[in-house]
């Protein structure tokens, strides 16, 4: 099932897809109240065709920084580790983990503000998410799916001048703006674990990355795992599981993002997250 967040009579509403309508979902007014409450009951009432909804992310206003994994997918830790090896590191036994800080996320298309004013180097990074469905204490790999409420793409916009002086990557995946999300959330019986799915990336047309999710170093029951030994992961968390080669600062030289560029973010069964920079 694709659940939204979308705007009606001027409030956001969730809904769920079926024959190209958005319904309502009874009972819930946000999307980490329906995850922690994991009971949909559909309203056929009031249905909007998904063609004319204006989207808003999926979870526009996460309540924890979403949690990342860097370089979890190994050709690109080749890329970022030859644009600049003293900030990208290479060859780690274990993962790699940041947050990344939201204020709204960005919903399907709107704009991606390029902050143009400290930034010059903005690159992209298509990943695949998951969002946590229960309150994840000590869990192991085997019992790690049923964790999982269901999956999004995010674009974890990355300033990587900021990324690079400061040697640590929290400020330059964190400024306003830089957390497009969606088109929605794909509930996990929709998708085999682990996700095996295409991801790919296009900036005006031009396909950057092209891989799957299978190549990812470190998967989400390993990840579930790992951070979950002595760390409750509420439900509503937002785990963004890395990116594939083909970003920006990969190519010689760098292709790095200029206003007016569109980027899209494309995962198999999600769907495509389509935005311009302003």
């Amino acid at each position: 099932m694709k659940l939204y967040t979308y705007l009606f009579n001027g409030k956001e509403h969730i809904g769920a897809e079926d024959n190209g309508y958005i319904y309502p979902i009874e009972g819930y007014d946000t999307m980490l109240s329906l995850i922690r409450g994991n009971n949909i009951t559909v309203s056929r009432n009031n249905a909007v065709k998904i063609d004319d909804a204006v989207l808003s992310a999926p979870i526009p206003r996460p309540e924890q920084d979403i949690i990342c994994l860097g370089i979890n997918y190994a050709k690109h830790g080749e890329e970022a580790a030859k644009y600049n090896k003293e900030a990208f590191l290479r060859d780690q036994p274990n993962a790699i983990y940041f947050s990344k800080r939201v204020n709204r996320a960005v919903a399907q298309g709107e704009n991606i503000i390029s902050h143009s004013d400290i930034v010059s180097k903005l690159d992209y990074e298509c990943e695949l998410a998951f969002i946590i469905g229960k309150d994840a204490l000590n869990v192991k790999k085997e019992n790690a799916a049923e964790y999982i409420f269901g999956y999004t793409i995010i674009n974890d916009v990355s300033a990587r001048d900021l990324q690079t002086r400061h040697k640590q990557w929290y400020f330059g995946k964190s400024l306003d703006g830089f957390t497009p999300m969606g088109p929605c959330i794909v509930t996990a019986d929709e998708i085999s674990f682990p996700p095996k799915l295409y991801i790919k990336s296009y900036v005006n047309g031009e396909l950057r990355q092209d891989s799957t999710t299978d190549y990812m170093v470190f998967d989400p029951a390993y990840i579930i795992e790992d951070l979950s030994a002595g760390m409750t992961l509420k439900a509503g968390t937002i785990i963004a599981t890395g990116t594939p080669a083909g970003v920006g600062m990969g190519f010689d030289p760098p292709k790095f993002l200029k206003r007016g560029d569109k980027v899209t973010c494309e995962i198999e069964k999600i769907g495509k997250l389509e935005n311009t920079v302003l």
